[in-house]
């Protein structure tokens, strides 16, 4: 087959839920022997940059503001899917599949994965929110197939009346590397600091996590590994709100994020919303005790095993957080049964096997 992935920024991933899922998704699919396009951004991969690991890289222009560089791109994207022979073309995210109706005009099979409900996401406004509502829309009833990366996503929609979306999850990369000398650059000892890893959005709550820390009684200090992704106003908020023990260290990429998660003492998770949190999946494979919010896709996740707060809440985090730091050896050692239960159920291989049985159902029959 030959494969057009679009709504990703770009690859190689170097931030990004839907970037890892479509780079490790789409390497597979390469050693399948099908044909995997992935376009991509300017403003995200090299436009120089021609292949990774097996994908051909299309780099295509858009216009880089924070409400038209999705939309714009998708639409370029999608024209140029109309020739070239694709097979299946794979819209990620609600808002690319807005232009899903173009491709199926012009004969393409269509795949559609929702990584989670952006319209809930707090920076739009309401016309943006109801714009991707119509993105959501056309993922549901537009494209030949849909799928969910959140089995609790899936359901609902189901629930709701939609016909039959696909649950296929996201998996886990491990980078066995360690290169423990960020410890020392961010001035923290091994397993004697808090881990926030990800974009500096509202809907991860960060800002939570920062306001919680200041009532906990012998805090660790807090490690921010990320930054702003279109919201330079909320990530400037945190780093006033946040006390001389917070670091915030950017994006950090390969074995030194690898060794972020091996030796924290507690990875935090406090998010609003999510689809299938990628960062949580991989703080467990790292072998990382993990503090969630209770939200459905983080309770997916942890199961009964799981340490929570309640979502939204300060003063519920500010509790559990005490509580965890109080009892850091039964952390570590239901974070060694969840890690085992983790890499066992969230593999790539059986993402793609997944997703490759998908696209044959859909060439053979055009809907499943």
């Amino acid at each position: 087959m030959k494969i057009a992935m679009i709504g990703q920024k770009g690859a190689p991933a170097t931030h990004g839920g839907v970037e890892r899922h479509v780079e490790e998704l789409g390497a597979r699919l390469v050693q399948r022997g099908h044909e995997v396009v992935v376009f991509t951004r300017p403003n995200y991969t090299d436009s120089g940059l021609i292949s990774h690991r097996g994908m051909k890289l299309v780099s295509v222009p858009t216009l880089g503001t924070k409400h038209l560089d999705a939309i714009v791109h998708s639409l370029l994207c999608t024209m140029r899917t109309w020739f070239g022979g694709y097979d299946v073309v794979h819209y990620h995210a609600i808002g690319p599949c807005l232009v899903a109706p173009l491709a199926r005009l012009r004969g393409r099979k269509v795949v559609a994965t929702i990584h989670g409900q952006d319209w809930r996401r707090g920076k739009w406004g309401r016309l943006a929110s109801m714009i991707l509502r119509l993105g959501e829309w056309s993922a549901l009833h537009v494209a030949n197939a849909t799928i969910s990366v959140s089995e609790t996503l899936a359901e609902a929609y189901r629930t709701g009346g939609a016909r039959r979306v696909e649950f296929i999850p996201n998996g886990i990369s491990i980078n066995e590397g360690d290169d423990p000398s960020i410890l020392g650059e961010l001035g923290v000892e091994a397993g004697k600091y808090i881990l926030f890893a990800g974009r500096l959005v509202p809907e991860k709550g960060c800002h939570y996590l920062i306001d919680a820390l200041q009532g906990v009684q012998g805090a660790l200090p807090l490690i921010v590994a990320g930054d702003s992704s279109n919201s330079d106003d909320y990530v400037a908020r945190l780093r006033d709100q946040a006390g001389s023990e917070t670091v915030f260290s950017g994006y950090v990429y390969g074995d030194k994020l690898a060794a972020l998660f091996r030796h924290c003492a507690l990875f935090v998770l406090p998010s609003d919303l999510e689809g299938l949190p990628i960062v949580l999946l991989e703080a467990l494979a790292y072998g990382a005790p993990v503090l969630a919010s209770d939200i459905p896709p983080n309770i997916e996740v942890l199961g009964k095993n799981g340490a929570y707060f309640g979502a939204g809440s300060v003063s519920s985090l500010e509790e559990a957080l005490s509580n965890c730091l109080e009892n850091l050896e039964t952390m570590q050692a239901a974070a060694a049964q969840l890690r085992e239960n983790v890499i066992r159920t969230y593999d790539w291989d059986r993402v793609a096997d997944a997703t490759e049985a998908l696209y044959m159902r859909v060439l053979d029959s055009g809907a499943y």
